[in-house]
């Protein structure tokens, strides 16, 4: 299956100024461009596009599938001013432009999915609730995330978000990822080397490094770390919605996952044991979960249920 890299020239919210300023955001492209059911597919706080190659590999059989770099990661552009990666309406006018973009290219109606690890889930769920965006979602897919995220996880991710590290090769890089991604789960060395190469960029003195702007982090720096409560967000939702949990995650808990599956959407949750914060959707089976909730086939979330795998 073909994939195609395209970047969009979008202009955004800014934190301190009322004017839009314009930036690249890039993404990845599977499938039939003519197809009508799309799948939006936006990854986690660090990470980037290249991570849903396995997933859309499999989706884009019947979907036309889009990944998207968040602004700051990946081949999108860096921001010029920090305090704009902590304004959250700058996520959502991006991902509401995309849409955008991707209706304009149809002369018929289309039926929008979105899946989303951690961030990428976040930006969906306010995405969801936004009464003027061009395209209703349909259905939504969080990997671990929700809508109370605890201040231990909080303090955990500020331990290595936005250190800008240098590396002496790509194995080392490679290491370096497993060593603080192990929450992942059993990952094969290919996947693991898939994953290192589209994290990496090289320096001019051969060093490599993270490919995301490591002012992503400002959102540890400029605020005291406390639990980060968006309950009252979760609770407009009304689309079907599949939560996927990692049974060890410390970002969301038993607690929360059950609270969501009787709150706001009323959430289909899928606990897999040994995997923590999050399942990164490249395991056959977590894809098979993924691919059988989007099918139209498949019933809404009425009557949400609760599995472990």
């Amino acid at each position: 299956m073909n994939m195609f890299n395209r970047k969009l020239l979008v202009s955004t919210p800014s934190f301190n100024s009322e004017i839009k300023k314009p930036h690249h955001i890039a993404y990845t492209e599977w499938g039939d461009p003519n197809n009508p059911h799309v799948v939006v597919c936006v990854h986690g706080l660090t990470r980037n596009c290249r991570d849903f190659d396995y997933l859309a590999q499999v989706l884009s059989k019947t979907c036309r599938v889009i990944c998207v770099d968040v602004v700051g990661r990946g081949q999108s552009d860096w921001l010029e001013n920090a305090k704009d990666y902590d304004y959250y309406p700058l996520y959502i006018s991006d991902a509401a432009e995309l849409i955008a973009h991707i209706k304009d290219q149809y002369d018929e109606s289309i039926r929008l999915d979105w899946i989303g690890i951690s961030l990428g889930g976040l930006i969906g769920m306010m995405l969801a609730i936004q009464p003027d965006i061009s395209v209703k979602l349909n259905k939504l897919v969080m990997s671990d995330i929700g809508p109370l995220i605890p201040m231990s996880a909080l303090s955990r991710m500020s331990e290595y978000v936005g250190k800008d590290l240098r590396f002496s090769s790509l194995i080392a890089l490679k290491d370096y990822i497993k060593k603080i991604s192990v929450p992942f789960g059993p990952l094969s060395e290919e996947q693991w080397h898939h994953m290192t190469v589209h994290s990496a960029r090289q320096f001019e003195d051969g060093q490599y490094g993270f490919c995301y702007d490591p002012k992503i982090s400002i959102s540890f720096k400029e605020h005291a770390l406390k639990d980060i409560d968006l309950w009252e967000y979760w609770d407009q939702l009304t689309i079907p919605t599949l939560v996927l949990r990692g049974a060890k995650s410390d970002v969301l808990n038993t607690k929360t996952a059950e609270e969501m599956r009787r709150r706001g959407a009323g959430a289909t949750i899928v606990d897999f044991p040994w995997i923590g914060h999050a399942p990164v959707l490249m395991d056959d089976e977590q894809i098979a979960v993924v691919q059988r909730f989007l099918m139209p086939t498949h019933l809404s979330c009425e009557g949400s249920e609760r599995m472990i795998i």
